[in-house]
């Protein structure tokens, strides 16, 4: 894995988690969301 991609794949967490974040904050003045995550599960060897 290049640093590109490894730096993609961190993007894409550092992205999720602050939707998570979003979320929860909006949860607690609101009512229960549901949240949109598209999940997709890769096979790697480390």
């Amino acid at each position: 894995m290049t640093k590109t991609e490894k730096i993609a794949n961190a993007k894409k967490r550092i992205d999720e988690l602050e939707r998570l974040i979003r979320y929860w904050d909006d949860s607690e003045q609101s009512d229960a969301k549901i949240v949109n995550f598209s999940m997709k599960i890769e096979n790697k060897v480390a």
